[in-house]
Formats: C-alpha cells, structure tokens, sequence
C-alpha cells in the first residue's frame, strides 16, 4: 500500500497557494491563505504532506542538491550540464547556475515548516497525537531545510518566527554556530514530539529516530562528539531503526518496509513522480547518464564484498529494464569510466509497464551511516578500536565471509563509510570534514588518477582551504538583497 504521505502532497501544495487560478468556467470556490486555512486535523496533515512534497523538485533534493557531491572522488559528473563541471573542477563561482537553484527550495521548505509550526498549534479539531506528530514533522523539515544551508554554504540567514510575524524576510547572515543551534533547537523538538514509528498507511514520514539521524550528523559537523555518541545509540539500541537483513534490499522496492531508512523521497508513479533516479541511469536505457561512478570507488571495495554488485553496474552485468525482453547487458558505450550505479537503476517489471521506476523510495539517511558516524566518534574520542563492534555489525550485514576488523582506527572507518555510502552524497562533505581535522588530504585525493575519469586525466584540481569548504551564496540572491546578504568570504 502507498504511503498515503504521497497523495496528500499534492492536495497540500494546491492547497497552500496564496491565490487559486481561473480554470475553464469553474467557479472560484475561495482563496486560502495562512490565516484562513489552518481549520482541522486534515488541514494540518495536508500542509504538512505539502512540505515533504518538495522534496521530489528536481531542482532540490530531487536531484539538485546531488551535484553538492560531484567534486568527490566517488564519481564523475557526466551529464549534459556545464555548470557542474564548475562543481566538479571547483572553478565554480556565486553565479553558478547549480549553487542558484536549490536555494529558493531549501528556503520554501522552512517557510511552509514555519508557516505549520505557527498555526498549527491554533488548530482545535485535531487529536492530541496528530498535532503532535505534524508539529514534529514541521520541525525536522525545518530543521533539514537549514541542515542543506549549512552544509553548502555555512554561514546563512535565518528567518524567526518573529520574521514572519512582521514579514520581514530579507535579513543578514546569522554565523554557522547560530545556525547549527537553530538546526539542534528544532531537531530536539521533533525528538520529543515525533512517534517511534508509523503504520503501512503513513509509510514515509519522519519518525523519532530520523530526528535522531539528523541530529547525530549535526553533531559530528560540529565536532561535538560525545554528544554525536549519546544521541546516535539512541538510533542504534532501537529495533524500529534495526539495519535490513540484505544491504541490496535498500535500493529495491523491498525497502518500502524496511527499518534502515531513517528518511526517503517518496512517491507514486501516477501521481507524483520521484525523478532522482533518472539521472543515474545510462541514455540508452532512458536515463540521463549523470554521475559515473570511478575507477578509484570500484578499487575501494574489497574482494567478496556484495555490496560491490549492489552498488556498481560493471562492463558485462545484465539488467531486466522490464522491456520484455530479458536481460540487458551493461557495454562499455554506456559510460565514460566503465560503471553506472546499479543502486540507482531502479526499473519497472514487464507486467508493471517496464521503464524507470519513478516510484522508488529513494534512501536520503540509512542507521548505517548512523553507525558508521558513532563508530567514528568512538575512535576519535577513545582510540583504535572503539567502533569496532559497530563497523562489524555494518560489514556481517553485507557479508558473513567479510573479515572482521580489529583494532580499527580512521583508515579503516573512512574505508567502511566509502563502500556502504557509496553515491548517496555522503563523500565530499566526509572529506571536507576530515580534512579541516587533518585527518585526510583532501586535495591529493582528488588528484590521484583513480579519482578522475579517463577525459580529466591531464585535469589539476585545486582545493582551497578553507575557500572550498563551503559553497557561495548565489550571487542572484546577493543582488536581491540589495546590500543586505554579504557573499562568503573568497568569492568577492
């Protein structure tokens, strides 16, 4: 059954526009605004669901901000858009075209959030546990919503409740530790307000343990990491949150009831259709050929490791594209470097119309990168050997024949987040982080020949610090700003 998060969405988003448009000789009904609609208990489920619903912008989650990943050395961009290459070779500047658009979407999440989190709480026809639940959900996409500022760009503005009282939006950059505040304000909020899990029905909302996700990833960027270790065994400890029994599971349809995924883009092939996939795969099977995996990537995987095959397409796998007609086999024309990612390759069955599979659960946060973060914690904190446990529970869930670690320190931690996380968007920012502790070089890494396609071998890539650590803010924005939003420092 399907979530019924994805119906409601798009009830939620005709629902809160400002104005309603003349269709045909219908009759204008009425004009919804904030102050008005705001009702009953399917009020607030519906804007709620209008919230989740922007998650499947293409120029968002929905794809957009993957190209945040693109200069890691997991995978090359491919793809017919120049302005990732400025991404990529990090010759990007504040009018980029990929830094422009996901701002307006990550902005328009915290707006419709706010917008719920204050009216909402007016609401008297709404049981007890559904207005506590929405107001949850409102606070953890708010949150999410400056979770994406902050990782691209650090400094950003934030916009109070006040804010919105006197509808005064255009205001200055607050610093990143006032941010990562108003991120772990709204998060421990959702922590108390969210329910542990949900029923088939409502498949696909956040929960208390996805507030819990967010909230130890948050408190890794911030190097705050007895907090990251005390919150994240609280994901760990809980069988609502447990791993899947196969690591390959997570990128089929069997994850439509698994546990790991802490959060998703959901979606209904008829109704709202989920384009993220499309882009990893190859043109000849109708996709858009983005996102290549590496050499070097292909290499990290040890021998015997499945998630190898569950992660990467090689010269010579077949695939069922659902076409009738039996397997497909992956050439070498299909890609520049010789793999696609096969988690992505999402088709449609025969007897369900064949095609890319627009309905896929996409992973936006697993437990296992939770894991994988307290194991990291662990080590940093008390030494070679302290996340153990916790790396080998990740790697016997891929493999039982998959040698135990021992004695484990960062090597072996970076090691085991590249082959479990592998082209979920993780790399560049682990990278980043790692390298302001001086734990890895960042900028050899991505010079080295296996972290470049075959087209780029003669390509140097120069990594500033700490100019490339963050994004700029768009320069479109700068400009509507009229004096009051300061670009970030390096990009005057």
């Amino acid at each position: 059954m399907k979530s019924k998060i994805t119906i409601y969405m798009v009830i939620g988003l005709a629902l809160l526009n400002s104005a309603c448009k003349k269709a045909l000789d219908l009759k204008q009904q009425g004009v919804y605004t904030s102050d008005n609609y705001f009702r009953n208990e399917v009020d607030a489920v519906n804007a709620v669901s209008g919230i989740y619903s922007l998650l499947e912008e293409e120029d968002y989650v929905g794809h957009a901000e993957a190209t945040f990943d693109v200069p890691s050395d997991d995978y090359w961009r491919s793809g017919d858009h120049s302005e990732d290459e400025g991404i990529e070779n990090l010759t990007y500047d504040a009018s980029n075209a990929a830094i422009r658009y996901p701002w307006k979407w990550r902005y328009e999440t915290i707006n419709r959030a706010t917008n719920c989190i204050i009216n909402i709480p007016k609401i008297t026809a709404i049981s007890t546990d559904i207005k506590n639940r929405s107001m949850g959900e409102a606070y953890f996409l708010r949150a999410f919503g400056y979770w994406r500022l902050m990782i691209i760009h650090g400094d950003v503005p934030i916009i109070t409740e006040d804010d919105y009282s006197k509808q005064t939006f255009n205001v200055p950059k607050s610093p990143i530790e006032e941010v990562r505040k108003q991120i772990e304000s709204d998060l421990l909020k959702a922590v108390d307000l969210l329910p542990e899990s949900y029923g088939s029905a409502d498949r696909g909302r956040v929960s208390k343990g996805t507030a819990l996700g967010l909230l130890t990833k948050l408190y890794m960027y911030w190097e705050k990491l007895p907090e990251a270790i005390t919150t994240g065994q609280k994901v760990i400890s809980n069988s609502h949150y447990a791993l899947a029994a196969n690591y390959a599971d997570n990128f089929t349809r069997a994850n439509e009831t698994s546990t790991e995924l802490l959060f998703s883009i959901q979606a209904v092939q008829t109704v709202v259709q989920n384009d993220f996939t499309v882009y990893y795969i190859p043109r000849s099977w109708n996709g858009y050929g983005f996102s290549q995996p590496l050499q070097g990537l292909a290499n990290e995987f040890e021998a015997g490791d499945p998630r190898k095959q569950a992660t990467l397409l090689s010269v010579g796998d077949k695939v069922d594209l659902g076409d009738g007609k039996g397997l497909t086999t992956f050439t070498a024309d299909l890609s520049a470097t010789g793999y696609a990612f096969k988690k992505y390759a999402v088709f449609n069955t025969e007897a369900d119309g064949g095609g890319v599979d627009h309905s896929y659960a996409v992973p936006l946060m697993r437990s296992a990168d939770i894991y994988l973060l307290v194991a990291e914690a662990l080590i940093r904190t008390q030494g070679a050997g302290a996340g153990d446990a916790l790396i080998n529970q990740i790697r016997h869930r891929a493999s039982a024949s998959l040698k135990p670690v021992s004695g484990a320190g960062m090597k072996e931690l970076i090691h085991e987040r590249r082959v479990e996380l592998a082209g979920e968007d993780q790399r560049h920012q682990d990278l980043m982080r790692w390298d302001k502790k001086n734990i890895v070089d960042i900028a050899a890494i991505y010079n080295l020949a296996v972290s470049k396609a075959p087209l780029d071998q003669n390509k140097t890539v120069t990594f500033v610090r700490p100019k490339n650590y963050y994004f700029p803010i768009p320069q479109v924005e700068i400009d509507k700003s009229k004096g009051v939003l300061v670009q970030n420092p390096n990009f005057k």
